[in-house]
């Protein structure tokens, strides 16, 4: 079965509305103030953590660490910027925390670490790894009698691992229904498109046969992103939600260009013409 997207279908995503260019604004604060980050690799996730944070998961910023919180695993380390945009955005941190970024001594570092940042599940950044950790999890629930979500959202590049498709294939074992895993399918990896590096189409089909109930979504699209994540689509497996997405989704002269994975340096007029794009519709 082909793949149900292809790039031409990009310009059918909703216009990004206040929300979503407001979480935006606070990953563009992150680069001004830390003068480097994965901006691509950032602005594709914003609707997919936006959508379990603000319509999906259970949580509370006030008490991180509440016993029946639903988990939420980025796997994709390198896009921080996005998971604490979301989590400055719900007061588990001050909004002005993000102008820290990469800042001695702030929190708030160029990957994800649960020791020190308030709302972390998983320190992650060694790509491969949240799946294990979130088939982990879903199963101490179970033990547990826990009725709590586990999410892990990774990367398209990200899937290339093979400890990715080991720990699928536990979690089908398993049969873990609280488990949905999401992949960010920019098909932009660093160094090229996800297709010429290693093709991983027919995605949705390999997920279908490693025992996941399998949807793909335009990955900019609140509405269909809550329908797809809202609850687990089966109740004897696990979730994978493949999300079409856009790197550098709402910074046009970012969008689909690779050399926006990472940049160590950003100047001034590059930053003022990112908030100049999210100015307009988008």
């Amino acid at each position: 079965m082909a793949h149900l997207f292809s790039d031409e279908m990009y310009p059918a995503s909703p216009p990004l509305d206040e929300r979503s260019k407001d979480l935006r604004r606070l990953v563009i604060d992150a680069l001004d103030g830390g003068g480097r980050g994965h901006l691509g690799s950032s602005m594709s996730l914003i609707e997919i953590l936006r959508v379990i944070y603000d319509d999906v998961a259970r949580h509370r910023a006030d008490e991180p660490m509440w016993n029946e919180r639903d988990r939420c695993i980025l796997s994709k380390g390198h896009g921080c910027l996005a998971l604490y945009a979301v989590l400055a955005a719900h007061g588990y941190f001050s909004r002005q925390e993000m102008r820290t970024f990469c800042h001695f001594p702030s929190m708030l570092g160029g990957h994800p670490e649960r020791s020190k940042i308030p709302g972390i599940e998983a320190s992650t950044g060694a790509l491969g790894h949240g799946l294990s950790i979130g088939v982990g999890m879903a199963l101490a629930a179970r033990i547990r009698k826990s009725d709590a979500r586990v999410f892990v959202v990774m990367g398209d590049g990200e899937i290339n691992e093979g400890s990715v498709w080991e720990a699928a294939m536990s979690a089908a074992k398993h049969g873990l229904s609280n488990l949905t895993a999401v992949v960010d399918y920019n098909k932009l990896q660093s160094y090229g498109r996800t297709a010429e590096v290693l093709n991983m189409e027919p995605l949705a089909d390999k997920w279908r046969a490693f025992g996941f109930e399998t949807v793909e979504v335009d990955g900019h699209d609140v509405d269909e992103l809550r329908k797809a994540l809202g609850k687990p689509l089966a109740d004897d497996r696990p979730t994978m939600v493949i999300a079409h997405t856009v790197k550098g989704k709402g910074v046009a002269f970012a969008e689909n260009e690779p050399t926006w994975h990472h940049k160590s340096r950003v100047p001034a007029d590059q930053i003022q013409a990112m908030y100049d794009a999210l100015a307009e519709d988008a």
